[in-house]
């Protein structure tokens, strides 16, 4: 497959999250099964499927906006709150609409 036609999303995961993900599949989507092998409850591994289902629902649309994604990705891995990046991604709009 040429780079080009490889969906920014896979390029732009980490490297454990490709190895969460290749555990995944490998596992027909098995939470449970995920769970027994990183030693962790079902609840656990459900937040990490659910973090990185917003991981590549952001890198999708950072093309759009890389800074906003890039903020709304600190928060979804818990780097800074939610209410800490609404303000940052407000601040930004605001002073992007007036340099327009």
């Amino acid at each position: 497959m040429e780079i080009d036609k490889i969906p920014h999303w896979i390029l732009s995961i980490e490297p454990e999250d490709a190895a969460f993900l290749r555990n995944f599949v490998l596992r027909s989507g098995s939470l449970k099964e995920i769970a027994k092998l990183y030693g962790v409850s079902y609840p656990t591994v459900r937040l990490r499927l659910d973090k990185l289902i917003q991981k590549i629902k952001l890198s999708d649309k950072q093309e759009e906006e890389p800074f906003p994604a890039f903020i709304k990705g600190l928060a979804v891995d818990s780097r800074i709150d939610l209410e800490t990046a609404k303000q940052i991604i407000e601040k930004y709009k605001k002073e992007k609409e007036e340099t327009l």
